[in-house]
């Protein structure tokens, strides 16, 4: 027995080492093109590497499930995620933690568009118009291009599903593809990420003579950086608190332009109680 606590004794600062050589890996929900979410979190990855002292990859997934998925099976450690993916990955993984959130974040909101053909113009309530129009939301789960939308939606008329009350209603995978479709005139309308879709007319990415926002979401929390509950044990002690010291402190504008965000605030798994208590109510959660 004496012989073998002195082989785990002196194995034990090679497993310490081993650990501390992990790589650390992190995800992003889908919302924009691929291309652009590489090019945008292969910057984060060097600015974390950086500041962490550990080799980090950027994991991209093709769609918001993925990414709740590879953080349930460990591939990913961290995730920038929406507020209902957020919600789903700290259920599926106990002890994982809100860490971060963009200031936008804390009240975030959807718009809803419509392709020009319809006439609507901005207005300050849902009108009744858009019934029996053709809707598109982004992903299923996805909390400013799905969940709030349907909530405010449900609010709004009585309750009423968006299958009963609209002609169709399609679910494009991500929030580009929506402003897309509308543009297109293949959905009346849409409900989008604000922050994809001002970013994308002021890159010029949109013809905001066919598509424009008619009418604006009431604020709700949403993005956040959520961490596994077991990095500490991985990555050595104090792990968590180094990564939300690097995502507090990422001051570059350029780096912060990629999000967009202006900056990181801290976030705690609380805050997203309400985004919890209405996709409990629309049975999205399992």
């Amino acid at each position: 027995m004496r012989w073998m606590i002195l082989v785990i004794a002196a194995l034990a600062p090679l497993v310490q080492g081993a650990h501390a050589a992990d790589t650390f890996r992190f995800t992003a929900i889908p919302d924009e093109d691929q291309a652009r979410l590489v090019e945008r979190f292969s910057k984060v990855a060097d600015y974390l590497e950086e500041r962490l002292g550990v080799e980090v990859e950027y994991v991209p997934v093709k769609s918001y499930s993925a990414a709740v998925t590879a953080f349930r099976n460990d591939q990913v450690q961290l995730a920038w995620f929406g507020g209902l993916s957020g919600v789903q990955a700290r259920r599926l993984v106990p002890g994982s933690q809100a860490l971060a959130q963009g200031i936008e974040d804390n009240a975030f909101v959807s718009y809803f568009i419509a392709h020009e053909s319809t006439g609507l113009e901005r207005a300050d309530e849902l009108p009744d118009d858009i019934e029996g129009m053709s809707l598109t939301f982004g992903s299923r789960t996805s909390t400013s291009g799905r969940l709030m939308p349907e909530h405010f939606l449900r609010q709004r008329f009585d309750d009423a599903t968006p299958e009963d009350f609209f002609s169709r209603v399609g679910y494009s995978g991500d929030h580009s593809r929506t402003i897309a479709l509308v543009e297109a005139g293949t959905y009346d309308i849409g409900a989008v990420n604000y922050t994809v879709w001002e970013a994308a007319v002021e890159d010029g990415r949109v013809d905001t003579d066919k598509v424009s926002v008619f009418w604006a979401t009431p604020p709700y929390p949403d993005y956040n950086w959520t961490l596994r509950g077991d990095a500490d044990e991985r990555f050595g002690e104090g792990f968590t608190d180094k990564v939300q010291a690097a995502l507090l402190e990422m001051d570059d504008p350029e780096l912060l332009a990629t999000f967009p965000r202006e900056a990181f605030i801290p976030a705690d798994n609380d805050l997203y109680a309400p985004i919890e208590e209405v996709a409990e109510a629309l049975g999205l959660l399992r």
